[in-house]
């Protein structure tokens, strides 16, 4: 019951995915936190956190989630869950999109969706702060990570590695 608990969910989310999967972030943390109680905010995030910090794609959080709740095959399921109907409706769209492209739909469509997929994503990026530090701290904190990171071009690991030394010494 678990395992087509997971796919089910996930498949939805995979529908609502405009932009990828970091665009579902608070959803998904709204569901499976404050929703579902399968994991607390502290534990969401930090399966996030691991999953951004590995090479790969960033919907692996998503198998994380699905690890916590039901092992390797819940792992799987989730993945497939969040990936499955997103690709088979991009295939489709894809189709599609090479017999409108350059039309006035068309691009109606691009203007519609871009702002579209900004906002979910700076919605996922709210939902991390809050499940992490709500509060000034944790704001004035992105704030200044998202300027550097922009401003000076510098490796983002560096970025992490001043986030994670200001959280170790109880900055934020």
């Amino acid at each position: 019951m678990m395992l087509w608990t997971l796919f089910t969910l996930f498949a939805e989310f995979s529908l609502l995915a405009v932009g990828g999967a970091n665009s579902v972030v608070p959803e998904i943390h709204r569901t499976v936190v404050g929703e579902l109680g399968w994991l607390t905010g502290s534990q969401f995030a930090a399966l996030f956190a691991i999953a951004q910090a590995a090479p790969g794609p960033n919907v692996l959080f998503v198998s994380l989630i699905g690890w916590q709740m039901a092992g390797v095959s819940g792992a799987a399921i989730s993945l497939l869950g969040i990936c499955l109907p997103s690709s088979l409706l991009s295939f489709v769209v894809a189709r599609w999109w090479q017999r409108v492209q350059g039309s006035r739909l068309a691009l109606a469509i691009e203007r519609g969706l871009a702002p579209l997929t900004v906002g979910l994503v700076l919605a996922g990026a709210s939902a991390m702060l809050h499940a992490i530090t709500p509060g000034t701290r944790g704001l004035l904190l992105c704030a200044a990570t998202a300027v550097l990171a922009w401003r000076l071009r510098i490796n983002p690991l560096w970025l992490l590695a001043v986030g994670g030394l200001l959280g170790a010494l109880g900055w934020v």
